[in-house]
């Protein structure tokens, strides 16, 4: 398994090895473990993080496949060389790093493209006062800072950002809440008339629907019901709405962009395949747009598995697996919304005063 981290998350300093490890959790997500991760530099001098990719650790008869399916990944992106961190193992004492081979073959690949390993370290795992190391230089390396006094953690943490323990637990966010409920709406959904609003207010109607699940979600009302969830399903079908949706998306900072991402998330829960596909497509977006490649990877999944060939996640999902770094989708927002009228009546400044409250 392959996740990719665009570029615009946490700040980490290239330089400060030790504190580059620590930042991890939150470049990803997710605190990794037998992993190897990929940080790419990018262009004009090299100290700004430019693609983010991690894997699991190869068996060693996979490790020259491996190398060579990553190294392709960094060829765009202006990238001037690249870092490279192992997750996993343990050194003895007066051996190198473990997997040493494995990081001569991705060096190996990298060259190819003319991209440098700039800097080749390991850990055993990311925890405060785990050992880490360096493979060209026996001499370098130390003990962990804690992860979550990292200049990246402060920074996730003020924009509501959570690095989760391992991937299996940020997988299951997006685990259906209530197969039941999921089989009631499915059943309700097929019942539906075509179209389920009258053609002369079926857009208005839809924002309407969409503006009152997040005031719910503002007031703390927990879940939709069966009623609330089939109509908002069938309101993200109207590519009006979708596109609206989108725009919401950014600046991907301000307080309305993340509830925005909030109720997408939640209605990956809520609603049954077909229809999930559209929420979960917003979803992989808004993550995208924040930086957050592997919450978005999982979200694009999602929806394709709900609905597969769904136009905007096969995008998406094409344009995260090339590395391309958030920005040269913000027009998707921008054109989606060229009035700049997102947010269905919900200011950012209503929803800041909401969190502070």
């Amino acid at each position: 398994m392959t996740t990719s981290t665009p570029t615009g998350r946490a700040p980490v300093n290239l330089r400060d090895p030790a504190q580059l490890l620590a930042a991890l959790p939150y470049l990803i997500g997710f605190r990794p473990e037998n992993s190897v991760v990929a940080l790419g530099h990018r262009a004009p001098v090299g100290n700004r993080l430019g693609l983010v990719l991690r894997g699991n650790l190869p068996r060693g008869e996979d490790e020259v496949r491996q190398a060579r399916a990553l190294a392709p990944k960094f060829a765009t992106g202006a990238h001037t060389g690249v870092t490279l961190v192992v997750v996993g193992g343990r050194r003895r004492p007066g051996d190198p790093p473990p997997h040493a081979g494995f990081v001569d073959e991705l060096a190996d690949a990298l060259a190819e493209f003319g991209l440098p390993v700039l800097h080749a370290m390991w850990t055993a795992e990311i925890t405060e006062d785990a050992p880490w190391g360096c493979y060209a230089d026996p001499e370098c390396g130390g003990t962990l800072p804690d992860p979550r006094a990292t200049v990246a953690a402060a920074a996730a943490t003020g924009c509501g950002t959570v690095a989760f323990d391992s991937r299996d637990e940020l997988a299951a966010l997006l685990t259906p809440r209530s197969p039941d409920a999921l089989a009631r709406r499915a059943a309700q959904l097929a019942r539906l008339p075509s179209p389920p609003r009258p053609e002369a207010t079926r857009v208005s109607d839809a924002a309407s629907e969409i503006r009152a699940a997040f005031e719910r979600q503002l007031r703390g009302e927990g879940p939709p019901t069966d009623e609330e969830a089939v109509l908002l399903a069938s309101a993200l079908t109207i590519a009006e709405i979708r596109d609206v949706c989108l725009a919401m998306a950014v600046p991907p900072h301000l307080p309305a962009a993340r509830e925005a991402e909030r109720l997408w998330l939640t209605l990956v829960r809520e609603l049954p395949a077909p229809e999930r596909a559209e929420a979960a497509a917003l979803l992989g977006y808004s993550a995208f747009m924040r930086g957050d490649g592997t919450l978005a990877g999982m979200a694009l999944e999602n929806a394709l598995e709900a609905a597969p060939g769904h136009v905007l996640a096969t995008l998406l999902k094409a344009v995260l697996e090339r590395g391309t770094p958030p920005e040269v989708l913000l027009g998707l927002a921008l054109a989606a919304d060229p009035a700049g009228i997102s947010g269905f009546g919900l200011e950012p400044v209503d929803l800041d005063s909401f969190e502070r409250a």
